[in-house]
C-alpha cells in the first residue's frame, strides 16, 4: 500500500508540473486559474457522489457559501488568510449538520437530492433579496443580486499590502488543486475511504458489519463541502465579486453534468469533465449564435448514451486494450509425441 501511494503521489507531481508549465503556454493563466478553480469544485462533488454514493445538488450551495464567507470576513478584517481559513471551515460545519439531519434520519436517495436541491434554492432566494441597507454584517453590505464588490483579495500571509494576483495566484490555484487532488488520493486509500466505497455499493451490509453509516457518509458530506468552500474562496478572489449567481440552480446542474461528462468514481475524472467543459463554455460565450446550456445538454445526452462511465474511463479502457493487448504471450508447450515400438 505504500509503495502504491508513493507512486500515487510521485505520478501526480510529474504531471501536475508538466501541464502547469505548458498549459500557460497555449491558455492565459487567467482563464487556467476559473479552469482550475472549476476542477477543484468538480472534485468535491466527484469525491462525495462517486466515492461515497451520495448525489448531492447542493453542491453549488457550498461554493457559493465559501465565496460569500470569503468575501464578509475579508471586508471585517482587512486580510486574507484568515478569511480563507474561514471559508473551509463555514461550509463544512453547515454541511455536516446538514448531513447529520439528512444521514441519521436515513432519508432515501432521492430525499436526499431534493432536500440539497431545495437548500440550494433558498439560498439563492435569500441572498438575491438583500439588497436592502439592513442586511449588513460588520461593515460588509450583502448587496442583493449586485452582489459583494471591493473585498481585500488574497495577499502574502501577515502582509495585506502584498496582494497575489495574475501569474502568480494561477499558481497558487494550481498548487492548491493538487494539494486537495493528493488528499482525497490518501483519504481513499485509507481505510475511511475503503469503508465509505463499501457503503456506496452496499450500505446496510456495512451497517451490519458494525460500521456506522450516518457518521462516516457526514463526515465525508463534510469534506466535500469544505473542498467546494475553498474553490468558493478562490473563486472570489478571481473574480473579485461574488453574487448570488453562485448559489444558482443551473451551477449545481453544471457541476453534476462536469462529474458524469469527466466519469463518477474516478480522481481525475471531475477534474478533467469541470475544466474541459468549462473551457467550451468560455469559448462557445463567443459565438453569440450559439447557445451553452444547449450544447451542454447535447454533451450530457451523447456520454449517456454512448459514453456512461465517462470519458477518463473510457479512454482508460481503450488505453488498456490497447497497451496492454499488445504483450506477448507465451507460447503453449508442444506436447511430445510417443515413440511406439
Amino acid at each position: 500500500m505504500g509503495r502504491s501511494v508513493l507512486h500515487d503521489v510521485i505520478i501526480t507531481l510529474v504531471v501536475s508540473a508538466l501541464l502547469i508549465w505548458l498549459l500557460p503556454l497555449m491558455i492565459s493563466t487567467y482563464t487556467l486559474t476559473v479552469l482550475v478553480i472549476y476542477g477543484m469544485l468538480g472534485l468535491s462533488l466527484g469525491l462525495i457522489w462517486g466515492f461515497g454514493g451520495i448525489l448531492c445538488f447542493g453542491q453549488a450551495a457550498f461554493f457559493g457559501l465559501g465565496a460569500y464567507t470569503y468575501a464578509i470576513a475579508a471586508i471585517n478584517i482587512g486580510e486574507s488568510t484568515l478569511p480563507m481559513i474561514l471559508a473551509v471551515l463555514v461550509p463544512a460545519v453547515f454541511a455536516a449538520l446538514l448531513g447529520a439531519m439528512m444521514f441519521y434520519g436515513r432519508l432515501a436517495d432521492v430525499y436526499l437530492g431534493v432536500i440539497t436541491l431545495v437548500v440550494t434554492l433558498i439560498l439563492f432566494k435569500f441572498v438575491n433579496s438583500t439588497a436592502g441597507p439592513q442586511y449588513v454584517i460588520g461593515n460588509a453590505r450583502l448587496g442583493g443580486f449586485n452582489g459583494i464588490p471591493g473585498f481585500q483579495t488574497l495577499n502574502v500571509p501577515g502582509d495585506p499590502t502584498a496582494y497575489i494576483w495574475g501569474d502568480p495566484y494561477f499558481y497558487v490555484c494550481a498548487v492548491a488543486l493538487v494539494i486537495v487532488f493528493l488528499m482525497v488520493t490518501w483519504l481513499l486509500r485509507s481505510s475511511f475511504g475503503r469503508i465509505a466505497v463499501g457503503i456506496r455499493e452496499n450500505e446496510v451490509r456495512m451497517g451490519l458489519m458494525g460500521y456506522d453509516v450516518a457518521t462516516r457518509k457526514t463526515v465525508l458530506f463534510a469534506i466535500g463541502a469544505a473542498i467546494a468552500g475553498l474553490a468558493g474562496a478562490l473563486f472570489a478572489n478571481w473574480g473579485e465579486i461574488v453574487t448570488p449567481n453562485l448559489f444558482s440552480l443551473g451551477q449545481s446542474a453544471e457541476i453534476i453534468i462536469w462529474c458524469i461528462v469527466g466519469g463518477l468514481g474516478t480522481r481525475f475524472g471531475p477534474i478533467v469533465g469541470a475544466a474541459g467543459l468549462a473551457y467550451l463554455k468560455f469559448m462557445l460565450g463567443q459565438q453569440s449564435m450559439i447557445d451553452n446550456t444547449l450544447v451542454l445538454g447535447l454533451i450530457l445526452v451523447l456520454f449517456v448514451l454512448f459514453l456512461p462511465r465517462g470519458l477518463v474511463p473510457a479512454v482508460a479502457s481503450l488505453l488498456n486494450s490497447i497497451f496492454g493487448g499488445t504483450k506477448r504471450k507465451p507460447k503453449p508447450r508442444r506436447m511430445r509425441r510417443a515413440r511406439h515400438g
